[in-house]
């Protein structure tokens, strides 16, 4: 007998228009397919997002719609493993993506985000297709690390936690599926990035955004953090919190939509 699933990928056309009739939102995936050290899994930025997803579904009411795997890793470029879109074709595929959807039912179109580059051309994509999306259908993203609270991030990324390949995304991975991690090869590189007045992301928006092989540049292995200290008990805990912050992102999203004022 066929096991109940949320993920479409899995499912057979009758199920899934069997889903539409009661139901109608949809949570896209969105990482990228890039170095993460030499201890993690090129897919990690796919394999935690789509593990949030599958935690948030049931929640929400939602099927989780394969993974867009390819996204923009212009910043990694100089490593072998860099395999990304240029900025307009991501973009256009979100677009696509928003439209396809739509047509088949949906009206909530969530792209759950697991890496920081694709944030704003989500966001693009999404605005592009809107006008041609039936009247009170969403399209938006949710970068799963924005709802965590600053006291829990700082267990998580920091300045001396890392922002890439640290503990916390192997972390993850060895709580997902520990055969993707060569502990062995974990290691910790931090680079250093001079004293600032600010302390804003906007300055690592305005470096790594705009600068392909930023990454590279400043980075021997390609981890910035401490990945030797990754356990599978901290990914179980920093997965925990993620899903928590997604479910609250996206209730608070739903809020914002049914509070404003429509015109």
């Amino acid at each position: 007998m066929k096991r109940p699933t949320v993920f479409i990928g899995e499912m057979t056309n009758p199920q899934v228009k069997a889903f539409l009739r009661e139901h109608h939102t949809v949570i896209v995936p969105v990482g990228s397919t890039e170095q993460h050290g030499p201890a993690g899994p090129t897919a990690t930025d796919v394999l935690v997002p789509v593990e949030i997803a599958r935690r948030v579904a049931g929640r929400i009411g939602a099927l989780v719609a394969p993974a867009v795997s390819y996204g923009l890793s212009y910043a990694h470029k100089g490593f072998a493993c860099a395999f990304g879109l240029r900025v307009p074709t991501f973009m256009a595929v979100i677009e696509d993506l928003c439209l396809t959807f739509a047509d088949a039912g949906f009206r909530r179109i969530i792209f759950l985000n697991g890496h920081f580059d694709n944030t704003y051309a989500i966001a693009y994509g999404c605005a592009s297709a809107a006008e041609r999306l039936p009247k009170g259908c969403q399209a938006f993203p949710v970068s799963f690390w924005e709802g965590i609270p600053p006291r829990e991030a700082g267990r998580f990324f920091g300045g001396e936690k890392g922002l890439h390949a640290n503990a916390a995304e192997l972390s993850a991975i060895l709580a997902i599926d520990p055969g993707l991690v060569d502990m062995e090869a974990a290691n910790i590189e931090l680079p250093h990035f001079p004293p600032t007045k600010t302390g804003s992301p906007g300055i690592h928006t305005a470096f790594f955004l705009t600068q392909p092989g930023s990454v590279w540049r400043i980075t021997e292995s390609g981890t910035w953090g401490d990945a030797a200290n990754a356990t599978e008990q901290m990914g179980k805990d920093f997965l925990d919190v993620a899903a928590r912050a997604a479910l609250e992102m996206i209730e608070d999203i739903d809020k914002t939509f049914t509070a404003l004022p429509k015109r």
